[in-house]
């Protein structure tokens, strides 16, 4: 009986030990509710920010060669890929009707030289005769006048006359001249018009470059430049391929960044070569149909390696931070807003607390305010976090520190 009496004392004092262990566990199921949150340290890293962009080399310049006047091809003197120098002859039109006008103009010019020559002498005679008529007058005037009665008065007037009418004949002789030099002038200036057009029928190179298309062919009916482009027809294309644009769109978030003389660098991956560059020029304004700016490149290419219509890659420099303090890209919340912030774990709460921040890459941020070195950072999504929250970090894996470039 006593035996049995120890053994339920026993199972009781074992039952009430279980029930405080019960007791005790129950404090951890209440820490569950507590959430776990992915954090980094915010810590000092080498940012460099980068923008690649694909580009396009075109040549520098590219014209369609086109003919002043209309005639017929006589000869072209160049194929697609021929290179060719400023200046050198392309092509030889004919234009029988400008030859008709170079002869008439010739003609035109001599006549006009010999009506100058008619001119002067009928002014030489003109001034003789004015001269006699002068003297004969100044002479019958001072004989009348020294002796009162001796010369009738008709012979005084009629001499008079005729110094008048001589003078008058001069004048009107040196007034033909004048004409006559103008006449020449003009038929002067038909010439030189008619020599001009005439030396549009050679089609030469306006600048060294090499033939990329050609249009025509002997005997091809070639209309003048200036009529309709539905009826003008070039003799041949021509670009010039030692120097090539390299042309690329910015976007328009680094549209502002550029500035002429900036420093780039350009990777062709057909040729397996990179090489540094400078944006030379930027159109400062966007395309509304792609937003974004047209930005060029001038890129020397002696040797004919480059080809127009490669395509090239251009690493835009952008900013660059040396040992800065910064953090992963998602631990900022309304990042390049005007309220970026970011959420810190002290003493096992969350802490909101406004910051600025400066050079960004793909992972990281820097910090400029608002977050200190060695501070835990929530990184991800904040919309169910708030401010006094308790939470439980856990280290989400980052990396917080070394090199980050785009």
């Amino acid at each position: 009986m006593a035996l049995r009496l120890r053994m339920l004392a026993l199972a009781a004092l074992t039952t009430g030990a279980a029930g405080l262990t019960s007791c005790h566990q129950a404090t951890p199921v209440a820490a569950a509710d507590v959430p776990n949150v992915p954090v980094a340290t915010a810590a000092p890293a080498t940012l460099t920010n980068d923008l690649v962009l694909t580009a396009e080399f075109v040549p520098y310049q590219d014209v369609d060669v086109m003919a002043k006047v209309a005639g017929y091809v006589k000869n072209i003197r160049v194929d697609i890929g021929d290179h060719v120098r400023q200046g050198d002859l392309l092509a030889t039109l004919e234009v029988p009707e400008l030859q008709d006008e170079m002869g008439k103009a010739i003609a035109g010019v001599s006549a006009a030289q010999a009506n100058i020559l008619t001119a002067e002498g009928a002014v030489k005679r003109a001034e003789a005769g004015a001269a006699i008529a002068h003297l004969s007058y100044q002479r019958i005037l001072d004989v009348s006048t020294k002796n009162a009665g001796l010369v009738p008065r008709q012979e005084v007037d009629v001499a008079q006359s005729h110094d008048l009418e001589a003078s008058a004949q001069l004048a009107s002789a040196q007034s033909e001249l004048r004409a006559a030099k103008e006449g020449l002038t003009e038929a002067t200036s038909e010439r030189s018009r008619t020599e001009a057009m005439l030396a549009y029928a050679t089609i030469r190179a306006p600048f060294t470059g090499v033939v990329t298309k050609r249009y025509a062919n002997t005997g091809s009916m070639i209309q003048a430049g200036t009529a309709s482009q539905t009826q003008a027809m070039p003799i041949v294309q021509l670009a010039q391929n030692d120097l090539l644009r390299l042309i690329f769109p910015v976007p328009v978030n680094d549209a502002a960044q550029i500035r002429d003389g900036q420093q780039v660098s350009v990777n062709v991956v057909t040729l397996g070569k990179t090489f540094p560059g400078t944006i030379t020029r930027y159109a400062d304004t966007l395309q509304t149909s792609t937003r974004t700016m047209s930005t060029e490149v001038d890129v020397p290419n002696p040797k004919g390696l480059l080809i127009p219509g490669m395509y090239a890659e251009v690493r835009l420099h952008e900013a660059s931070g040396t040992n800065v303090l910064s953090v992963p890209l998602d631990g900022v919340e309304g990042l390049g807003g005007n309220a970026e912030s970011a959420y810190l774990v002290r003493d096992g709460k969350v802490v909101v607390v406004p910051i600025t921040t400066g050079v960004q890459t793909p992972t990281r941020v820097q910090i400029l305010s608002g977050v200190q070195q060695g501070d835990t950072v929530i990184v991800g999504r904040h919309t169910t976090l708030s401010a006094g929250e308790k939470v439980n970090p856990q280290p989400a894996g980052y990396e917080s520190n070394g090199s980050t470039n785009n």
